[in-house]
């Protein structure tokens, strides 16, 4: 297909309108025709920044990463904190975007990762967390956060206690039990998940280090 001789849009404007459509419509309402039409070109005009509709999902992951915000460096050296507070901020740049968060399993923006962990790693080394933990630290709240935010985004937004759809109290009565009891919303239950696996890492690489003191801080 044919280009037009001059850009009529740009590239940041074309993934803003991506991502507006997967908002409103679910990620298979986005095509290249529906994407032209949202931005009042013809289709031959998005190829002059993207070679196909895989080069715009890869962009659009992008986007959602790139809404994650660092923490500031804690004065007191709190490298737990400051993990915590950052596997937050990306879990809500993702759940902005709930549509679109399963874009991330096929189009995780690697490069943008790889400097995010550049960062994670100096905060841990000026923290004098032992290095050979790094990479567990690192690795481990990867999948965690991934895993449970895109599991989030999956289902319709709850900000109440957690709870199971298709629990039936003569048939499920433990945890029907179970349910009755739990007192946390699903941001609680993902922040304390969090703090126990770093609680866990502190104890399985033995560290002595007085900044782990706030990781099991209860949630209320």
């Amino acid at each position: 297909m044919a280009r037009p001789s001059k850009p009529l849009i740009s590239r940041e404007a074309t993934i803003a309108a991506a991502l507006k459509i997967i908002d409103e419509d679910g990620l298979d309402a986005l095509s290249l025709p529906r994407l032209a039409r949202e931005l009042n070109v013809r289709a031959p005009s998005l190829y002059h920044h993207f070679t196909d509709k895989s080069e715009i999902l890869a962009d659009v992951s992008r986007a959602i990463v790139a809404g994650t915000t660092l923490p500031r460096k804690k004065k007191d050296g709190d490298w737990a904190e400051w993990f915590t507070q950052l596997t937050l901020n990306f879990r809500s740049a993702v759940l902005k975007h709930r549509n679109a968060a399963p874009i991330l399993l096929q189009f995780m923006p690697r490069e943008m990762m790889t400097d995010l962990y550049e960062e994670a790693a100096t905060v841990l080394a000026e923290c004098e967390v032992p290095a050979h933990l790094h990479v567990q630290i690192l690795d481990g709240l990867e999948k965690l956060a991934i895993g449970a935010t895109i599991a989030e985004a999956m289902k319709p937004p709850n900000r109440n206690r957690v709870g199971y759809e298709h629990v039936d109290a003569e048939a499920h009565p433990t945890l029907t039990a179970a349910v009755r009891a739990n007192q946390l919303n699903p941001r609680q239950i993902f922040e304390h998940t969090v703090r126990c696996y770093l609680l866990g890492m502190a104890h399985f690489g033995s560290l002595d280090h007085p900044n782990t003191s706030s990781i099991p801080t209860p949630i209320t």
